[in-house]
């Protein structure tokens, strides 16, 4: 299935990614994918949060804006023309944001094949929205799909139809929509929002103010007297207390609700209210505004019906939006006591029903005056004061919890998505002085676990977070469980890149566990493991190494030469001593690893692909593309078959396959295959995912190396300035990110740029990582380069030689690094005239290029050029022009007939060709150095 849009959010034909902090990959059945694209909307399709039989009053100016700007009409047409159409609707809580949305969908539903209301203050909220299409459109389908599987459908249905209409109520976070409203393009996309900024790029911005008098004075006397003819008095008591209400319209709806029921006249309401005004009535928040009323609204409620506050303070600590019926239900004596209570807050305007009459809405600013009342004094005076409803909220939600997290019946998958919501309100609102409650912390591990068995681990973070807390109170700090949860914590916090969190998290649970747990229990042993793993994606190998080989030793002991723990522990460590450049342990390991995975595990297992990706890496890294390559397109070919072709390890191998073909100097495989997995990084990791700026960062230097400096200085530079913000300003990824923006500004001929950039990286980096880590000697290299381009050569040769001796000591005679520093090195000689030294240097590297990399490696040609141009420099033409004309001849076969190096090559032979004619012309004399002659640069070395 082909798919449209600037991030498309489908895939392939039977993979489609789902949005949110950390989008997901769901596979569709063939099937579904048809029915998606085949079925049609029936007429009047769609699905409302509630419907408009509520008062509407004014307005219409706005509405005619929103259908203006949405259409392509006024001025907005002329503005973004090329814009996908959507609008933001922003303002108070309680302005009537909603209401409006409401009311364009109800009066131009005609217009649309489908309207659709989307909960969408979080992540998760939206997809269950975007599930409900699947369930109203194909029913069949529905019942046949896991949750995510629907919201998938839902996607590419959309994509594939156009003229619909969503509405994204109550955005709190507006790139939650940018997926959607990249990708979704055939209908309109309308928003509501208390954030009136950070929508740049998505979708324009209009604010909804308060009620001017007139109109809020009319809203007031409608609901008020339902009807009844109003005389002047009436109406002036109403404009009174319209102003006094600061003219919020859900503030004047629960005014008049309350007038209507109860048939106290407005003056005398409006005398009862003035005892409870406070000081500041000229710009009161819509929290005071509705404080102002509540308590006479609550007194009503309660001496109608007791029952019907305790559901609605209950209430206030869920989720908004679709609360059921039957999750309120055991706060009931029965059924019909739960429907009379219900419909007597729905009389108050205090709640909503859904469509479906099923379940419940109550507006955020009822909630959060509700959350913020006194909390009521225990009978125990030594208990802790409860927030009203917060137990009855707790024990509601204790009481639907499904029996299980994994392998689940579809009935129980759907429950868990129902009630996910109200979990993570709980979790989010629990009162600072809340008494902790281990079944509490139990609800939200449980569904912080269903979460993570379907992949939605980086979800978790909140409900983790929440159960910490409570385990740490009720149990203790070095509790088991409490281990446990701070372990899985710390896990979450890795899987969304921050680092920051996730390593003190671990460094305090693997002390606890080896005090209460023991040194060489398995939990700990994983803990360690955890922890070295997290040293290492921070750079931190020093620390690393050595808690990888004692882990790795203990694992050996305790757990026996092949679990599975001391499999992925063996390949942690190698993984670590390849980032060294320490090729002569890691390979070694690597291999030992690879054959006892495919013999433990099987050859296609998930651990052994990865072990397999890893070995290919470390024979790249020595160089050995003749081994690497061809294992890196096996590795890949099975990850698409085992894993699915957008898995995260098949992304990692997609990329380490391009960067493979990049080094075999094959750019025409290499960049479209770069290309490809950026795009799906994005879908499928985030913007800003780890994994998705190495990727753009190779992608820039592929461009690079392709000689195409317009597309990749930009990249870089975009890419940089997202490391910055989310890994840090000395991660190792950010380092390697600045170090390459340095290059490409240095390829560019920019040094005043350059420079400085080399100079501030390499303090970083041997600050960082250490004065002789392997980036940190590509960094000292790139640095001399940047001194030799300027021509300061009194700087560049001392720097050469001191990181030539480096690399000798700790990357090997023959490490790739080493010679590119060999090279570079031969290179400032033969500029400062000493030739002497020179064309050794590039002979013995052009030897064990030849024997290392291959004979048409792309740094092998360089090499062969720049000794035939050492050569014509020192008057040797008869070895220069055969070892041109050979190394042209390869250029041309490998790199492309129109490859910058190509044409370096062939630029330099005919220089050479024409200094020989004119020694054979009497009279005409040879210069020592041709200036039309260049070297060949190797490719920039990117420890991305």
């Amino acid at each position: 299935m082909k798919v449209s849009g600037e991030r498309p959010i489908g895939a392939e034909s039977i993979q489609v990614a789902v949005s949110g902090d950390n989008t997901r990959v769901v596979v569709l059945p063939e099937d579904a994918v048809v029915s998606a694209l085949d079925v049609k909307a029936p007429a009047q399709a769609g699905y409302l949060a509630r419907s408009t039989s509520g008062v509407f009053i004014g307005r219409e100016a706005e509405l005619s804006a929103l259908r203006d700007s949405l259409t392509g009409g006024g001025s907005a047409a002329v503005v973004q023309p090329q814009r996908i159409p959507a609008q933001t609707i922003s303002g108070l809580g309680g302005v009537g944001k909603s209401a409006l949305a409401l009311h364009y969908a109800t009066r131009y539903r005609s217009h649309y094949t489908l309207v659709w209301w989307i909960t969408a203050d979080s992540p998760e909220s939206i997809l269950t929205s975007l599930a409900g299409i699947t369930k109203q459109l194909s029913p069949q389908a529905a019942q046949k799909l896991e949750p995510d599987q629907r919201a998938a459908w839902a996607i590419t249905w959309l994509q594939a139809h156009p003229d619909w209409l969503l509405i994204f109520d109550n955005v709190d976070n507006p790139e939650h929509l940018a997926p959607y409203l990249g990708t979704l393009s055939g209908g309109h996309h309308l928003a509501t929002s208390r954030r009136a900024t950070g929508w740049q790029g998505l979708a324009p911005v209009v604010s909804l103010g308060l009620l001017p008098s007139d109109e809020a004075t009319d809203l007031l006397c409608t609901i008020a007297f339902q009807g009844a003819a109003v005389g002047s008095q009436q109406r002036e008591a109403a404009k009174r207390l319209a102003h006094d209400l600061g003219y919020l319209p859900l503030a004047l709806e629960q005014a008049g609700a309350y007038a209507h029921r109860t048939g106290i006249d407005l003056d005398t309401y409006r005398a009862h209210l003035a005892l409870v005004l406070d000081e500041n009535r000229d710009a009161p928040s819509p929290e005071q505004t509705i404080a102002r009323i509540w308590d006479h609204t609550l007194n009503a409620i309660t001496d109608r019906d007791p029952l019907a506050v305790t559901l609605l303070q209950a209430m206030a600590w869920l989720a908004p939006d679709n609360i059921p019926r039957t999750l309120l239900e055991p706060l009931a004596s029965h059924t019909i006591a739960l429907n009379n209570a219900l419909g007597e807050l729905h009389a108050y305007n205090m709640i909503g029903f859904t469509t479906d009459r099923q379940s419940v809405t109550v507006h955020r600013l009822v909630q959060t005056v509700l959350r913020t009342r006194t909390p009521a004094q225990s009978h125990d005076d030594d208990t802790k004061p409860t927030a009203p409803g917060r137990a009855d909220a707790e024990q509601a939600v204790r009481n639907a919890l499904p029996s299980g997290y994994q392998d689940l019946h579809p009935d129980d998958t759907a429950a868990w998505e129902r009630l996910l919501p109200h979990i993570l309100a709980l979790a989010e609102t629990t009162p600072t002085d809340d008494a902790p409650s281990a079944d509490t912390a139990n609800t939200y591990y449980q569904g912080a676990q269903y979460l993570y068995h379907q992949g939605r681990d980086a979800h978790t973070i909140a409900l983790r977070t929440a159960a910490l807390v409570q385990y740490e109170q009720v149990l203790g700090d070095t509790h088991p469980t409490t281990l446990t949860s701070r372990h899985n914590l710390a896990l979450a916090y890795r899987e969304t890149g921050d680092l920051r969190q996730a390593i003190p998290l671990l460094e305090a649970t693997l002390a606890q566990s080896e005090q209460v747990l023991g040194d060489t229990h398995p939990n700990t042993l994983a803990s360690r493991n955890q922890l070295a793993s997290a040293y290492r994606t921070a750079g931190d190998l020093r620390q690393a190494i050595p808690l990888f080989e004692a882990t790795l030793a203990q694992c050996e002991q305790v757990l026996g030469d092949t679990h599975p723990t001391t499999l992925t522990s063996r390949n942690s460590l190698a993984l670590a001593y390849r980032e060294t450049g320490d090729l002569r342990q890691a390979i070694p390991l690597f291999e030992a690893t690879l054959a006892q995975c495919e013999q433990v595990l099987g050859d296609t297992h998930p651990t052994t692909l990865t072990s397999r990706n890893n070995l290919a890496g470390a024979y790249r890294t020595a160089g050995d593309l003749r081994q690497a390559i061809p294992l890196y397109e096996a590795t890949l070919a099975q990850c698409e078959q085992v894993l699915g072709d957008t898995h995260p390890t098949t992304l990692a191998s997609r990329n380490n396959l391009a960067g493979a073909y990049q080094e075999a100097g094959d750019l025409e495989r290499a960049i479209p295959l770069f290309e490809a997995t950026l795009a799906q990084c994005e879908q499928v990791l985030g913007d800003t995912h780890p994994k998705t700026l190495t990727t753009r960062n190779n992608l820039a230097g592929a461009y690079q190396a392709a000689g195409d400096l317009r597309q990749a200085i930009p990249l870089y530079e975009a890419t940089l300035a997202q490391c910055e913000q989310v890994l840090g300003d000395t991660h190792p990824t950010t380092l390697a990110s600045r170090n390459n923006l340095a290059g490409a500004y240095r390829t560019a001929g920019d040094l005043r740029q350059a420079i400085p950039l080399y100079e501030a990286t390499l303090a970083q980096c041997e600050q960082v990582l250490g004065d002789t880590h392997p980036d940190t000697l590509t960094s000292r290299n790139q640095l001399a380069s940047a001194y030799r381009t300027a021509g300061d050569l009194r700087q560049a040769i001392p720097l050469y030689e001191a990181t030539l001796a480096q690399c000798e000591q700790v990357l090997g005679d023959t490490h790739p690094n080493t010679l590119t520093s060999r090279n570079n090195l031969a290179g400032a000689y033969q500029e400062a005239g000493d030739l002497e030294q020179a064309i050794p240097l590039y002979e013995a590297t052009l030897a064990r290029r030849e024997q290392v990399l291959g004979d048409t490696h792309p740094n092998t040609l360089a090499s062969r050029n720049n000794l035939a141009g050492a050569y014509a420099s020192a008057g040797d033409l008869e070895r220069a022009i055969p070892l041109y004309e050979a190394t042209l001849a390869q250029c041309e076969q490998v790199l492309g007939n129109t490859h910058p190096n190509t044409l370096t090559s062939r630029n330099n032979l005919a220089s050479a060709r024409k200094a020989a004619a004119a020694v054979q012309q009497p009279g005409t004399a040879t210069p020592a150095t041709d200036p039309d002659r260049q070297p060949i640069s190797d490719t920039p070395e990117q420890p991305v």
